[in-house]
């Protein structure tokens, strides 16, 4: 979820310091019509997370007790219908594991309402950072973010499902510059399909008309999301969205950008958004594989921000700092990994371009322990004494017959997640050691990885790709290497 830059009161939200079992509220950072947002600390596992709240305020409000209380009772089917989506929502997240997707880690039910827990995410909207710093904003800028809301989107898409909400609100830019499609506004669309409030509840000049049609399930399919991508590259590139489709529909006054050339920007890049705003369903790209082909997005743009080396894990959840007493050092690191996989270190990577990192609350990973001095019984046998020396002088002296022998020092623990990119038949070596990675449904694999100097190598029908990297700090590397 999103953090605000300025902290807002928001109405009937919970007060700082309530807990839910092991989350502790320790700030609001964000509210609207249908949900409120906390940052929280999670005692458990030690780390931070944001809480988003099912709080529709046109429908309920905060009772003395903290639960949540219908303003009528002719609201009951809408509010129940809309808190539905909202688990739907959550379970729908919770099945992907993609670094530009909203990560749910769980939801519940609780005060006559439901919340959902999820990693938490710095940074500010893709709308406010085109309000306060435009200067940002060129087809350069865009050409990198892109691939990742492509992979994205592409992953909810091969799953069957839509988001139907792509705005520069739902679109969080972490402090790397790394983009996170957020909440699909399910419940929004619940409770306006309920409350026959449907056209409020979309976003103007967002929305393609079949969205606007009574029967929008039918009618809407991937080129629905792909019109609300335009309209947010179309607002990026001239400062507003295009003109509400409902209008068009009775008099297109939509002037395409190939003919506004605004300064700065490709006409392929221009051209490939005209198709995506176009008024019928049949007109525009109907996957985002076309519509990222029609903008000409090369292997070079991707490669570009492949090659970026990311500041720290961002998407991923704060990993504990333990607190741990000063056992053989074999003994804490044979522990270290699975704890780190609990708190949530280790995410997978779904169908995209890249990996997001960089956040406000950086990983700190616990130093390993000194190793703890052998004690002389423990140690491997020393040769027998010499067939001269009396049986005295071998007890009064056994450090000179079974000398200490330390244990090796540990190797240094991983900092690194590296992300390859990987084609059907590729074999991997790294420093020239094959390895044998087993990408995922989405073509990555994955390595952890401490400090030093890597070179990767792959091979594949008699041709190699190669690409090195250095790994000095916290973060994460995502490889595509070119031949």
């Amino acid at each position: 979820m999103s953090e605000q830059d300025i902290p807002r009161a928001i109405p009937n939200a919970l007060p700082v310091g309530y807990r839910f079992n092991e989350f502790e509220i320790k700030e609001v950072i964000g509210g609207g019509g249908f949900g409120i947002v906390y940052r929280a600390w999670d005692r458990q596992l030690e780390r931070t997370i944001a809480i988003k709240e099912f709080m529709p305020a046109s429908l309920a409000v905060r009772n003395d007790d903290l639960t949540l209380v219908l303003r009528s009772e002719r609201f009951s089917k809408t509010f129940h219908a809309g808190l539905n989506s909202f688990i739907q929502e959550a379970r729908l997240l919770a099945r992907f594991n993609h670094p530009n997707l909203l990560h749910v880690l769980r939801f519940w039910v609780q005060n006559d309402t439901a919340y959902m827990g999820t990693a938490f995410y710095s940074g500010t909207t893709l709308s406010q950072l085109h309000s306060r710093r435009p200067e940002m904003i060129s087809e350069a800028w865009i050409r990198c973010l892109l691939p990742p809301l492509f992979g994205a989107i592409n992953t909810i898409h091969r799953e069957g499902y839509l988001h139907r909400d792509i705005s520069l609100d739902n679109i969080q830019i972490q402090e790397n510059g790394v983009p996170v499609l957020l909440d699909f506004g399910s419940a929004r669309k619940a409770i306006g399909n309920l409350s026959d409030e449907t056209e409020t509840m979309l976003k103007p000049g967002f929305a393609p008309i079949e969205q606007y049609s009574d029967d929008n399930e039918s009618e809407q399919g991937t080129w629905t999301d792909i019109y609300a991508l335009g309209a947010v590259l179309h607002t990026l590139i001239v400062g507003s969205p295009p003109p509400v489709s409902v209008v068009r529909s009775i008099e297109d006054n939509y002037k395409p950008l190939v003919q506004l050339k605004p300064e700065g920007y490709s006409l392929p890049l221009l051209h490939a958004i005209d198709r995506a705003l176009a008024l019928q369903p049949e007109d525009r790209p109907q996957t985002v594989d076309e519509f990222a082909a029609l903008m000409e997005l090369s292997a070079s743009d991707i490669n570009e921000i492949f090659e970026v080396k990311v500041s720290g894990p961002g998407t991923m959840l704060v990993p504990v700092e333990e607190e741990v007493p000063a056992p053989k050092a074999a003994g804490w690191k044979r522990f270290m990994v699975p704890g780190l996989v609990a708190a949530g270190v280790l995410v997978g990577i779904g169908v995209g371009a890249l990996m997001a990192g960089g956040g406000d609350d950086a990983p700190q990973t616990a130093s390993a322990p000194a190793a703890a001095s052998t004690p002389a019984a423990s140690a491997p046998a020393a040769s027998a004494p010499a067939a001269s020396a009396p049986a005295e002088t071998a007890k009064a002296e056994p450090a000179a017959a079974a000398p200490q022998v330390a244990e090796p020092a540990p190797e240094p623990d991983p900092i690194a997640q590296v992300y390859i990119k990987l084609q059907p038949g590729d074999k991997v070596a790294m420093n020239g050691n094959p390895q044998a990675l087993v990408p995922s449904p989405n073509g990555f694999a994955m390595l952890q990885l401490p400090p030093g100097d890597y070179r990767f190598s792959i091979s594949n029908g008699g041709q190699t790709r190669s690409q090195s990297i250095t790994v000095d700090s916290e973060g994460v590397w995502l490889l595509n290497p070119q031949s």
